[in-house]
Order: C-alpha cells, then structure tokens, then sequence
C-alpha cells in the first residue's frame, strides 16, 4: 500500500476477479500511513507480540488514517477500473463487534489500551452490497458492546469477516514471501501447512507474522477452506496467483 505501481496492479486484480464472477471483500491495514501520521503528530509508535499499543491519543489518529485517508485511497483506486467500490468501517452496521485484548510477552500480560479483539461479525451490510454488484473496502475499526471504539488487527477483522461471510479463500497480502520454515537461519518458505502444524509454530513465530498466522488459523479452524499468505510486493500476486494451483507464498488448510 506503499507503492503506486503495486498498488494500480492490486486494484486491477481485484476488479477483474469481480468481473469474473468472483465477489471479493477487501480488508485493509495502514500501519505505514499510521507511523508517518504519527510521527507528523511527535508520537512514537509502540508494539507489543506484533500489535499497535493504541492509547485514546493514538486512537484517534488511527481511525482518522484508516477510515478518512487509507480506505479512501482504495476505493479510489479501485474505482479507477469500475464503479463497485464502497467503503465502511467494521462499526458501520455493528459489522465487527470487539473486546478489549492484551498481548502475552514472556508468559506476562501486557496492556495495548484501544486494542481489540474481534468478538462477532454481522455480514448483513457486506451482503447488501456484493448482492448490489460492489465490492466492500473494510477498515479495521470495531465498536464494543458498551460503545468503546477498538482499533482491531487487520488480519484478525479479515479472517472474523471471511468466517462470517462462509468465504472460499481468505488471502493474506503481506510484504514476505510467506511462512518462513526455519527463520533466520533459512529462507525456505512452507508453501503448505496444516491448521494443528500451524498451531505448534505459531509460538516460536515473531513480529508482524503472529496475527496474519492467527487470522489464518481462526480462519481455517472456523470453517474457510483454505488461507493463503501470499507476497504482496509481486505483481498482480493475487490474480496469478491466489486461485491457481502454483505454490507460491503459503496455503494454511484444515
């Protein structure tokens, strides 16, 4: 989401699955576009077992570069190749629903403030909108059953959401060539895993690998066929690559 000619590819590829008959909702991050606002604002940001440590003060500049400059980015783009975009957040409609969440860093917990963990999805309004022929833009903002407002992981909100919607395939765009089966010490990526493999992994795994591996996990343990991380910093990698039999990047499977 930092490079314009990745991400014109990106929006080409998912405007054509549209046109083939596929009917993709888009979930999308920011971190980048967080730390940069952040560092406009003299904040530093903070990260606890991959996660942002988001205090009120923090909050307000993540849902301000989420929802009023990132998602907007994409559904311009996508908009670009066809009139089917439309963009929300996850507190639009109660469509992600969220409790607060800590992080586990050396067997302690660790508070992240405005953190939270996505407790339910209603894909009423996304319903409404792929039946209308468009494709949701999905921020990662969740409202509590006692009215909090909860910045939630992106890839936990797109796997809660793909759970909900009974997709096919949940795909993780990510800036690696995928699950590292020995890192550092190696580069080989796992082009294939299983859920109960996965979940041994999971905790020797570090940084921002944890919750994209999670959301694939919770995804495929919930019912979504199958999960794919795939690099995103190839070109048109999910057009190509995504629903095809090529084993690239890595595929998490029940």
């Amino acid at each position: 989401m930092v490079d314009e000619r990745l991400n014109r590819a990106f929006a080409q590829d998912v405007v054509r699955l549209r046109q083939a008959g596929v009917l993709p909702v888009v979930v999308h991050g920011g971190g980048p576009q967080i730390d940069a606002q952040l560092a406009r604002f003299g904040m530093r940001p903070s990260f606890a077992a991959g996660l942002r440590v988001t205090t009120p003060e923090v909050m307000e500049v993540v849902r301000m570069v989420l929802a009023g400059q990132v998602q907007r980015q994409v559904v311009g783009l996508l908009n670009e190749y066809g009139p089917f975009a439309v963009g929300l957040t996850g507190e639009d409609a109660w469509t992600m629903t969220a409790t607060k969440r800590y992080a586990e860093v050396d067997g302690e917990r660790v508070e992240l403030g405005l953190v939270g963990d996505v407790s339910g999805a209603d894909p009423s309004a996304l319903h409404a909108l792929l039946r209308d022929g468009r494709i949701p833009v999905v921020s990662p903002i969740a409202r509590s059953e006692d009215g909090l407002t909860y910045n939630v992981n992106a890839d936990a909100g797109a796997a809660a959401l793909a759970v909900a919607l009974r997709a096919q395939l949940l795909v993780v765009l990510t800036d690696v060539a995928g699950l590292f089966a020995d890192w550092p010490s190696t580069e080989k990526v796992v082009d294939r895993i299983t859920a109960d493999e996965l979940e041994r992994l999971l905790p020797t795994l570090s940084g921002g690998m944890i919750p994209k591996m999670e959301g694939c996990l919770r995804a495929v343990r919930s019912g979504v066929p199958v999960a794919h991380v795939l690099d995103g910093r190839a070109p048109h990698a999910l057009f190509d690559h995504a629903f095809g039999d090529t084993a690239v990047g890595t595929r998490v499977v029940p």
